[in-house]
């Protein structure tokens, strides 16, 4: 998205990509608004859910999607698809593609001085080419897209950050079963499956992703996943794993993602939310944001820009969608802590109005919950539902059909 937004406005740009066939692990949910926002075609979209089931520890199954249109839908891709696009893409429009794999970088000495990027270059498939062959390039400025292992970020210092780890199996079951997920996608909260995050059936072309992610107890992940298999097995029984994935997710943004003439972007930055740990829109959209401070603080590509410049992108950033992060994870620190509290979360999603507000934001990306009534009224059924579920004795578990 970054590359594509430099090459555009005609500024020289080359975007080192390590793999080119990369099937990042990833649920893959965008919201509607990234279709039009980024000129994506609607047949890059797997599975348009329309429905989405929430279900609680004690299997407690609410339906809400509700509130939406005929027209709006939460698209489901296949990272390896989307990215492939966007990246030929910017390819397309003017942007150096390298297959290759960023190394190291040596700083510049003055402040008009380049950087030096040293990288190993696949090229092609053949001979030495598979092991890489050691390259350098000169640039005047480095972006980060490099996911939430960034060597851009290690190489900057710009510190590290807590993070979950993401698990997922992409499953073909059995073509009944299938048939229920063709419109809808799953979220199961309990300690059983994570112990501060969810775990998802998400649909996929032919095929679902059954995963799960936590922060606090990543050594536990594997019993997380077979929380996830257990708890859906009714629904994914006779399933054939086809691929087992696994990938770090950042939890909160890097302390520094500013250094001189280098900034980062995406995971790279910790540009993930918590409650939801969506971070596909808000990759992309850091890296359009990013694209085009530059070109405007470097007029056109004219004037060598400085860390304030790259600060212009970092500033505008924060403002559109800190309060956006801010919510997510006030909400994640009150309803993920307990099995009373999932209890709460999945009792509050079955009122028209958390439904309404809630896909209002995600699919258009603004924080919406501008009526001061029912925003009054939902906190109080807030504290009624958890005060009732934690002095309660819990509900018998449900048996999924």
């Amino acid at each position: 998205s970054c590359a594509d937004t430099l090459a555009r406005s005609g500024i020289e740009t080359y975007l080192i990509e390590r793999k080119l066939d990369n099937c990042k692990p990833c649920g893959g949910a965008i919201p509607l608004c990234m279709l039009e926002e980024f000129d994506l075609p609607v047949d890059i979209v797997d599975r348009k859910v329309r429905k989405m089931t929430m279900i609680s520890p004690t299997n407690k199954e609410v339906q809400i999607g509700e509130t939406l249109k005929d027209d709006e839908f939460i698209g489901m891709v296949r990272r390896e698809v989307l990215d492939s696009f966007l990246r030929n893409r910017a390819k397309e429009n003017g942007c150096g593609l390298i297959n290759g794999l960023f190394m190291s970088m040596t700083q510049p000495q003055g402040k008009d001085d380049p950087y030096v990027l040293t990288y190993n270059d696949f090229g092609d498939d053949s001979g030495a080419a598979r092991k890489g062959v050691k390259k350098t390039l000169e640039v005047d400025v480095v972006i980060g897209a490099d996911g939430a292992n960034s060597r851009v970020a290690k190489e900057i210092e710009a510190g590290d950050y807590e993070y979950a780890i993401a698990f997922q199996e992409r499953m073909s079951i059995p073509e009944d079963k299938m048939t229920y997920y063709e419109e809808r996608a799953e979220m199961y909260v309990g300690e059983d499956v994570s112990p501060d995050f969810y775990a998802w059936v998400f649909p996929k072309c032919d095929h679902v992703a059954v995963g799960t992610g936590t922060v606090v107890d990543k050594k536990g992940i594997q019993q997380y996943q077979q929380g996830i298999r257990d708890r859906a097995k009714n629904r994914i029984a006779g399933g054939e794993i086809l691929r087992v994935e696994a990938h770090p997710i950042p939890e909160h943004p890097r302390p520094w993602r500013v250094r001189d003439r280098a900034t980062l972007i995406g995971d790279a930055a910790g540009y993930v939310t918590k409650c939801s740990g969506e971070g596909i829109y808000f990759a992309a959209k850091s890296g359009r944001m990013c694209a085009e401070s530059i070109v405007e603080r470097s007029e056109g590509g004219t004037r060598m820009v400085t860390d304030r410049d790259l600060y212009d992108y970092i500033n505008k950033f924060d403002a559109k969608y800190g309060p956006t992060y801010f919510v997510l994870d006030a909400l994640q620190k009150l309803f993920y802590t307990s099995d009373a509290a999932r209890e709460s979360f999945v009792d509050l999603c079955e009122e028209r109005y958390v439904q309404q507000v809630t896909f209002d934001s995600y699919l258009y990306k603004t924080v919406q919950g501008n009526n001061p009534v029912g925003d009054v009224q939902l906190l109080g059924k807030t504290l009624s539902s958890l005060w009732k579920n934690n002095t309660s004795k819990p509900a018998p578990m449900r048996e999924l059909v």
